[in-house]
Formats: structure tokens, sequence, C-alpha cells
């Protein structure tokens, strides 16, 4: 079977394994705020989804994403999901002969996008205690040449969940200015930060946020999020975009009254995942060579090495899925270091996040007899 097809496989057969814990992809499974679900049905029931959406998002969402960002003066661009914007920036802005810069960990799509723009992929290892798990503005200026014209940073990191201080992304877009070089900020997680700082407002000029509701509010199977920028980048990016057609109506429907009841609601969310990764790490003390390197993580994600364990990753993954967990394995984000850790989502049911941490060390013990699992994703 083609690699894709049995991406494709392995995927359809996790989305169809009845009552799945989904503890590896990072979305939000918590039940949303009623408002949510009302103004979907609300949106169905009138047939909004018969026309097309305006192609930039509708108004009132796009007013909404800039304000929660806290970007004033910035435009949004409504895409179907993150990815997609991604996609299209990468497409636009990558250029053959120049260079992307990004870290190691990272998320590992736009590098594939940039690759298929014609640019060289350059990966700064951040996987370092001594660094605080993060890219440092030494370690970026030193990577610096004439021939960079992207820097991609994901902040906080998925997968490690750490989060640039202010002082950092202003150091860091200083670096960008100088070498006149786009900054995609990948805001994706910074919902659930203490304290998040958006680029864009020390360098407008060429800085571009991406940001998802598929995290926060748990809309990842509806598709929705949307890249912010100045308005001169945004019409250079809505010249040619994968749609221009609006996206989904539900989903934006669902995403302004997300923003409109937020912070009636979000606050619970992130108690309670930060109550499952108290949860998790106190399992992973119980258990000799698990270690827990960022703890609290500032995304909705905890990373776990299983190195000093004496198990792969690998082995982990395998021997939950036959108890109906999902985790995911460190090579799905970086090849450098995927073999130290898995990485467990925990914007989840407490209950799901208590069932892995009961099952912790009878699946670590399993990990060491398990036959190599068929191919991960």
């Amino acid at each position: 079977m083609r690699r894709f097809e049995a991406r494709n496989a392995y995927f359809d057969t996790l989305c169809n394994t009845p009552g799945l814990m989904w503890l590896g992809q990072n979305t939000n499974h918590f039940d949303p705020h009623p408002a949510v679900i009302e103004a979907v049905i609300d949106a169905l029931k009138r047939g909004d989804y018969h026309a097309y959406a305006p192609p930039a998002g509708f108004e009132r969402l796009r007013q909404l994403i800039i304000e929660d960002a806290g970007v004033p003066g910035a435009s949004a661009f409504v895409t179907d999901g993150a990815v997609e914007g991604l996609y299209n920036v990468c497409r636009t802005i990558c250029k053959p002969d120049t260079d992307f810069v990004t870290t190691d960990p990272s998320w590992a799509w736009p590098m594939h996008f940039a690759r298929q723009a014609g640019a060289t992929v350059i990966e700064l290892p951040i996987y370092d205690a001594a660094q605080g798990y993060k890219l440092t503005a030494e370690q970026l200026k030193a990577a610096i040449t004439p021939r960079t014209r992207v820097i991609y940073l994901v902040d906080p990191n998925n997968p490690l969940g750490t989060c640039h201080t202010a002082d950092e992304i202003e150091a860091i877009a200083a670096i960008a200015r100088e070498a006149d070089a786009y900054l995609i900020h990948d805001s994706t997680y910074s919902q659930f930060a203490d304290h998040f700082t958006p680029a864009y407002n020390f360098y407008p000029e060429k800085t571009i946020m991406t940001v998802s509701f598929s995290k926060w509010l748990g809309l990842a199977g509806m598709r929705l999020g949307a890249i912010i920028a100045n308005p001169d980048i945004i019409e250079m990016l809505a010249a040619a975009p994968p749609n221009n057609l609006g996206s989904n109506v539900l989903s934006q429907r669902a995403a302004i009254a997300g923003l409109e009841t937020k912070a009636e609601w979000f606050p619970e969310i992130q108690r309670r995942q930060r109550r499952n990764q108290a949860a998790v790490a106190k399992a992973a003390a119980g258990v000799p060579g698990l270690h827990l390197p960022v703890y609290p993580s500032q995304a909705n994600l905890l990373i776990m090495e299983t190195v000093d364990a004496g198990i792969t990753p690998e082995a982990l993954v395998a021997a939950y899925q036959t108890e109906g967990i999902m985790i995911r394995q460190g090579t799905y984000h970086t090849q450098r270091f995927g073999h130290r850790f898995v990485k467990i989502s925990l914007t989840v049911p407490e209950a799901w996040a208590d069932r892995f941490c009961e099952l912790l060390p009878a699946m670590v013990e399993r990990a060491r007899t398990m036959p190599a699992p068929a191919a991960l994703f």
C-alpha cells in the first residue's frame, strides 16, 4: 500500500474506533459553550450553508480575531483551518535559493510547504534544558544569512509546550527585521499560555500570525483558522488563495459564538487541562525512567521522555492503542529527538486522562515486550 493510502487508512481506523480516547492530536474534547452549538444549529436551520461566505470571512469574525489576538491595526483572513493558511503563506513567500529557518522540534507541515516552494529548510535544535527548550536570540542570529527569507516560530511550541517571554519575542522580531525576513508566528496554542506576546506588535511590517480554532475551541473537524498580518500582506495572500469562496459558514458562526462567550467559559477549560497535566506529572513521577522535560506546559499537551525507562515511544504508543487510547510518538515532530519522547494531549475529559495515568505502569511494562508496531503517523 502506498504511504499516503496507509496513512489515511490508519486515521480512518482511529476515527471509526468506538470510544477511542484521543490523547494525541492536541484537539479539545471538552464540551463547548452552549452558545457555540446553538450558533451552528441556528445557521443550519436558516440554511446559511446554501451561500458562499465572504472570501476573507465574516466581518464580525475578522474583528473578533484581531481583538482576541491583541493586534490592533492588523487584518485577518479566515481560512479552512490554520494549516491551509500556512500553506498559502509558505507557497506565496517562500522562494527557491532562500532559507526557511525554524526550530527542531517544531510542526512539520510548513517545512514540507517551504521545500515544495523551493526553499531550503534550516532546523535549529532546541531540545536542550540548558536553553529552556526554546530558541535563543543568539542561536537565531547565528543562523541568519543573506539567504534568510522566512523565520517560522511555533510559540507556544508544539510539541514541547514552551512559550517565549515578551523580551525574547522582541529580540527575535528585531533579528527578523534586521534580516528583512518574514516572521511567521504560529500562535496555535497561545490560548493555553499564561503569558503570550504577539510578535506582530514589535514587527508589523513582515510578521504573519496564524491562529487555529481546532485546539482551544474544539473545532478540529470543522476546519477553521486564520492568518493575521498587515493589510498589504493580506492583500498579497488574498490574490490566489487555496479557497477564494469563503470558509465553512457553520464553522464561522461557531467561532463567532466562541469568541463572544470566551471569557465566560474558557478559564474553566484551562483549569481542567492544567488539572490533567498535574495528574500526568504525578503518574510519570511514579514510574522509574519517565521524565517530563517541560512542566507545566504552556500548551494543552505534555511530552514525556521514555528513553531512560528503556522503551521506545513507538512501543508505548502501540501499548496504549490496545487499550483504546491514542498518544503520539515523538518522531511525528522530529527525527533528531523523536526517539526520546511521546506526546500526550490533555484538553480531554478527566476520565480519559485518569485512565491514561492508571494504565501507565502497566503500559510501560507491556511496551518492553511489544513487537515493533506497524507504521505510525
